[in-house]
């Protein structure tokens, strides 16, 4: 129950009727706010950290999540307006710290997560509310999951996750998968990944009394002119749309991906024994990412986890990535010096020579006293081959073909770890060339596809995968 000097005021809130459903809903269930733009749904999460703080008093912490840190602007306005109607100047916001501390002592932290790397700032803290709102900003769930581990607290306090999201975005597959396909709107079910009960809340423009909906629909036409499948999404609240991502029908991260693997207990090819083997794969930059892959071929046996891979699968093991922190597209400059040193690093975690496969125009010669940059690699102690990439489509052929055979008996796929951040960020959300539709389009950040690309092109010139097993 709420306080009776929040109950007061409620009534200046103008709930609408979407929002007043919402609250109805049991707080033992997880949300899913999911539909067109202009829902209403902001101000339905900001309600929800209202009445938690009520029931609650000095026992609620709420934390409030977004992809960036300008993404919390528009949240704290609403938060202003929601929190000052019921609390006046009574309930305080720290803008440097991003926290509102109310009267009753309860808390409602606003912080920016971006990729797992971030959770740093979160780990060994305690929330009973988490909301994350524009969650389609995620190409995968990684992120959102690994915050779930923050939500705590002793009984009778009832702990609760809240996803907010609008179809088309990065995430667009991982949240149809989870919270659309199936799913009753209005009515519990368990969300087979997390094992948690959720209620799926739909909303579009037109369940918001508050806006000028006329107007507001004119706005979004005009936004999305240009592409009607994603006008689709936000006017109409569409998650059926084609507008999609290049490996979204063939990537599923309850198949693709696996948990990372200690490189002591993989058994080895070697000494008359047919073992797995490990090799390198990379893709070259500089002003962009330079990424490297540990690459485990199976001889055709279960992995240190278990798990069966068929003969000629490939996890990709490790990973190493030389992006800014803030940025999947900017890289940190390194020469090839000091990139060989740490690509030297990875190799020896793994206890394996450096030598591996990389993008054919390393090999061009540069013009320089040194030749090609694969000389420079070579004389810092890292050998490359040609991948002889050829067709970039042939390679996102095979890609797409082994990410789908993932699981199979007889099949080889391919499988990728949770160590691979870079990958599980960028891989799932790349978008298609819109000019060349079987492409993958060469704008985005790609570089962590390219590596994985050249791993297979490897694998495909020694066993012709292309020609076996798929059908």
């Amino acid at each position: 129950m709420m306080a009776a000097s929040a109950a007061s005021a409620l009534p200046s809130l103008r709930f609408t009727n979407f929002q007043a459903m919402v609250l109805a809903l049991p707080a033992s269930c997880d949300l899913f706010l999911g539909g067109g733009r202009g829902g209403g749904k902001s101000w339905s999460v900001a309600l929800q950290f209202l009445r938690h703080v009520e029931t609650y008093g000095g026992k609620a912490r709420g934390l409030y999540i977004r992809q960036t840190f300008p993404g919390l602007v528009d949240f704290e306005q609403v938060c202003r307006e929601v929190f000052g109607m019921i609390y006046g100047t009574a309930a305080r916001y720290n803008a440097a710290d991003h926290i509102w501390r109310f009267p009753n002592g309860g808390t409602l932290q606003l912080d920016q997560f971006e990729t797992p790397a971030h959770f740093s700032k979160f780990q060994g803290k305690s929330y009973t509310l988490i909301a994350v709102d524009e969650a389609g900003q995620y190409p995968t769930s990684g992120p959102i999951d690994l915050l779930r581990s923050c939500l705590r607290a002793a009984k009778p306090l009832v702990t609760r996750f809240l996803l907010a999201a609008n179809p088309g975005g990065a995430g667009h597959a991982w949240i149809a998968k989870r919270h659309i396909h199936g799913v009753e709107p209005w009515k519990p079910y368990r969300e087979a990944d997390t094992g948690r009960m959720f209620i799926s809340a739909p909303s579009t423009f037109m369940d918001n009394d508050n806006l000028d909906q006329a107007e507001y629909e004119r706005q979004l036409r005009a936004a999305t002119v240009t592409d009607p499948e994603l006008g689709k999404a936000w006017i109409h609240g569409d998650w059926s749309i084609a507008r999609g991502a290049y490996f979204a029908s063939v990537l599923d991260q309850r198949r693709n991906m696996v948990e990372p693997w200690e490189p002591s207990k993989l058994p080895r090819a070697g000494r008359g024994r047919d073992g797995w083997s490990l090799y390198l794969a990379h893709d070259f930059g500089v002003s962009a990412p330079s990424v490297t892959y540990v690459c485990a071929k199976s001889p055709g046996e279960n992995g240190p986890d278990g798990r069966w891979y068929p003969r000629g699968s490939i996890v990709l093991v490790d990973e190493l990535a030389t992006n800014e922190p803030n940025s999947l597209e900017r890289g940190m400059g390194y020469v090839v010096p000091v990139l060989a040193e740490h690509v030297k690093e990875l190799a020896a975690r793994w206890n394996i020579p450096a030598l591996g496969v990389a993008d054919d125009a390393i090999f061009a010669n540069t013009g320089s006293g040194s030749g090609s940059i694969s000389d420079e690699f070579r004389a810092a102690g890292v050998s490359f081959t040609p991948a002889r990439k050829a067709d970039r489509r042939t390679g996102w052929e095979i890609m797409r073909r082994m990410l789908l055979a993932a699981g199979e008996p007889d099949v080889p796929g391919l499988y990728v770890s949770r160590l691979c951040s870079y990958w599980w960020t960028t891989v799932p959300s790349l978008p298609r060339d819109p000019k060349r539709m079987d492409d993958v389009d060469s704008r985005t950040a790609d570089h962590g596809a390219d590596a994985c690309r050249y791993a297979l092109l490897r694998l495909n010139r020694e066993i012709g995968i292309v020609e076996t097993g798929f059908h």
